[in-house]
């Protein structure tokens, strides 16, 4: 049981940190447009897992699945919301990469569990405890910090949040294992990311097939998939309350890689937001500790 615990936290870890160094890949394709990035991401994606599920010889539990949620029309447009959600999560956070706005994508990240409950309130009716509001209200205060004194809405932070929250709150609804998710999901959309890619003229002319460009290009399709099968590997060997701390360490990396190499702007507006930010996300991670351990004793 210790074993299946460090296993747990060590995949675990393995995929936020992964996550969490990703803008150094997109960077490297900063020369090509966003959808051109994102579209080839899609199509990779669903190669690389194609490739996956054929390795491991789940083909036929990959069609069986496919035919279910096929068959059931509130599955299908769950599974296909979701495809279109994640794919403009996707687009905003390689924009947002590519156009030097690492530390408001690293802030959309601290505030996505955030907006998680509240979709959650929204959709679900979950209630809220006095804590989850106060976290909150301390996330909100950041948030509107930052709009009244920069004079615009972190638009980036919001969209990645909202897009990713309602992401999670889909798979929810319409639960799937998640190497076949991410199969159905990417092929739902390789149609259209291919049309695209048919119709592109933004590709650079002077672009060869066997090149380091290229190469990035099929790997985003590795990139993507492999923290995603970590995280599945470990999110169900470890207990809630520490995948919700490790949760972490992809938008703090993102932060130090966005001040620190990318030498974004990182002013006293910034330090009272993510302080409140900070402050809500303590909050929000002590109650759940303490509302997951009254569980365990209960159980």
């Amino acid at each position: 049981m210790a074993d299946e615990n460090k296993l747990g936290v060590l995949y675990t870890a393995g995929a936020y940190i992964l996550w969490g160094f990703l803008p150094i890949y997109w960077k490297l394709l900063e020369q090509l447009p966003a959808f051109e990035i994102l579209a080839n991401r899609i199509v990779w994606s669903f190669v690389f897992m194609l490739a996956v599920v054929i390795t491991l010889k789940k083909w036929k539990p990959l069609l069986a699945e496919t035919k279910r949620v096929w068959a059931n029309k509130r599955s299908l447009i769950g599974i296909t919301l979701a495809s279109f959600t994640i794919s403009t999560n996707w687009l905003t956070y390689i924009w947002a990469v590519n156009n030097d706005h690492v530390v408001e994508a690293s802030l959309g990240y601290y505030i996505n569990p955030l907006v998680s409950i509240l979709l959650g309130m929204i959709v679900l009716k979950e209630t809220f405890s006095k804590s989850q509001w106060l976290a909150f209200m301390l996330a909100a205060g950041g948030v509107l910090y930052m709009t009244v004194h920069f004079g615009s809405v972190p638009w980036v932070a919001l969209l990645l949040a909202l897009s990713f929250g309602t992401y999670g709150l889909l798979k929810k609804l319409v639960p799937l294992n998640a190497m076949f998710g991410l199969t159905i999901e990417t092929l739902i959309v390789t149609p259209i990311a291919l049309i695209y890619l048919m119709n592109s003229q933004g590709s650079p002319p002077d672009i060869e097939w066997v090149s380091v460009t290229s190469l990035l290009i099929v790997g985003s399709g590795i990139a993507t998939a492999i923290p995603l099968l970590l995280f599945a590997a470990g999110a169900t060997r470890i207990p809630l309350s520490m995948v919700g701390f490790l949760q972490y360490f992809a938008p703090t990396i993102m932060l130090f890689l966005g001040v620190f190499l990318y030498d974004e702007p990182f002013t006293r507006v910034h330090v009272v937001s993510f302080t409140l930010i900070w402050a809500g996300l303590a909050v929000y991670t002590v109650s759940r500790m303490k509302r997951l351990r009254k569980y365990e004793a209960a159980a």
